[in-house]
């Protein structure tokens, strides 16, 4: 009897908890988390839709003959293609990727693209995490995509030193979009660690700029490398805020109104304060770049505003409920949004007629101000930090550890580390909706 007169309230409970986070996530929107950030000037901004272009004719078998190109075309010229590598080259280890030298810019360029749906070994890298199962430089970072960036860096070091001897006044930089990014921002972290196998490169020289990327590193990571990473993110794009561990998120796919549930009850039961506490959580890398072009309530697209901040709170912590939430994280629409961005940021200028020593001092000011932010940001989170022996429950970005990992493993124990367990997680998880039919096909199971 005490039993049945429980029920009624533990559904009375949960419908409240789900009618909050309803409420809450209706009038939550992509403009809130960037709302009291500094508007990104034309001079930083700039790079930003030459490298989306450039990450563009990764996907392309022919530059020369290209069947994609965005209006304008990829804006690179083939001859100064150095390298590039599909997935027979990369032996499955990262997406395809190339090296370019742009002696327009003075760059030095090593793009990788983004996921492939249609290739196992990419959901591979992607899934290949546990919450707290790799430190790296004094904080946790995302397993495949360490094992990734230093897979890229042990094949093309030797290159990219070789172009950084022969052009001591380029910049390296390292670009990539949605799986590709979170690869980039951990080899620019190798990089840094590694400067002798480059050729003693300058800090100042080395960059990267991560396009819709996944949650790849630990906050006081992501904020440390500030002055060095740059994330883009186009308004609502669901990847730098998914929490739930990305295995769990293909998994529910099939049911997503049990991920909402899940949601729902952590969001409403966990604290943001809480959550910054917890050492092993992943964060988009970086200085983050965020453009908005739709408005709450609002029907269509503005002209897009790009908002840029090093921010410890609010650093992309909520999905948004949005139709725009897979769209917004297409390649095809960033390069489209950021152009048109940079577009009116140079209309603006022009209408000025801002003066050239103006503009050297607009961009000295800017920087400073970056330098105090990036300061100020570094404090914050240093206050945050707290010993490994304290962790607090798992709130954090992915599933607990499984018995018998380590969660200290070190770099060459990354590399060598779980390749069995990977193809174990990753042959149930195909197993769980597929079957192969009498041709060999592989067809989904039938209910």
């Amino acid at each position: 009897m005490s039993l049945a007169c429980c029920i009624p309230v533990a559904e009375g409970v949960y419908c409240i908890a789900c009618a909050r986070w309803l409420w809450l996530k209706f009038l939550y929107n992509a403009g809130h988390e960037s709302e009291n950030w500094s508007l990104a000037t034309t001079e930083e901004f700039e790079p930003i839709p030459r490298y989306c272009r450039l990450i563009l004719s990764v996907y392309e078998d022919d530059l020369r003959n290209p069947l994609w190109a965005p209006p304008g075309g990829y804006g690179i010229n083939p001859d100064w293609v150095l390298l590039r590598k599909d997935y027979e080259g990369t032996l499955g280890r990262v997406s395809p990727y190339m090296i370019y030298v742009d002696h327009d810019h003075g760059d030095v360029v090593l793009g990788v693209r983004g996921l492939n749906l249609a290739k196992e070994s990419d959901y591979a890298v992607l899934l290949d995490n546990k919450l707290g199962q790799t430190k790296f430089c004094g904080g946790y970072v995302h397993n495949g995509l360490l094992k990734a960036a230093i897979w890229i860096f042990d094949a093309e070091c030797e290159v990219l030193k070789e172009l950084v001897e022969k052009n001591p006044g380029y910049t390296l930089t390292f670009v990539g979009h949605s799986l590709g990014a979170g690869v980039v921002a951990l080899l620019t972290i190798i990089a840094l660690q590694k400067q002798d196998r480059l050729g003693n490169i300058q800090r100042k020289r080395i960059r990267c700029f991560a396009i819709a990327p996944p949650r790849c590193m630990s906050l006081n990571l992501a904020v440390r490398y500030a002055d060095v990473i740059n994330s883009v993110v186009l308004q609502d794009d669901f990847l730098p805020r998914t929490t739930t561990a990305l295995e769990d998120v293909f998994k529910y796919l099939v049911c997503l109104p049990c991920l909402l549930c899940v949601m729902c009850l952590k969001d409403t039961c966990t604290m943001e304060e809480k959550m910054l506490k917890d050492p092993r959580r992943l964060y988009a890398p970086g200085r983050l770049y965020h453009i908005v072009e739709r408005k709450p309530f609002r029907i269509g697209r503005f002209p897009p505003v790009v908002k840029t901040a090093v921010p410890v709170d609010k650093r992309f912590e909520h999905l948004v409920l949005s139709c725009n939430a897979t769209s917004d994280h297409a390649i095809i629409w960033i390069e489209r949004e950021s152009q048109k961005a940079l577009d009116i940021m140079l209309e603006n200028d022009k209408a000025l007629e801002i003066p050239v020593q103006q503009r050297m001092q607009r961009q000295a000011s800017v920087e400073r101000g970056h330098g105090e932010e990036y300061q100020a940001a570094l404090e914050r989170a240093a206050a945050l930090e707290i010993p490994d022996v304290n962790l607090p429950p798992s709130y954090g970005t992915f599933n607990e550890l499984e018995e018998g990992e380590n969660s200290s493993q070190s770099i060459e124990d990354a590399l060598v580390s779980s390749s069995t367990k990977r193809r174990d997680r990753w042959d149930k998880f195909i197993n769980q909706f597929f079957d192969v039919d009498q041709s060999g096909k592989m067809v989904f199971k039938k209910s």
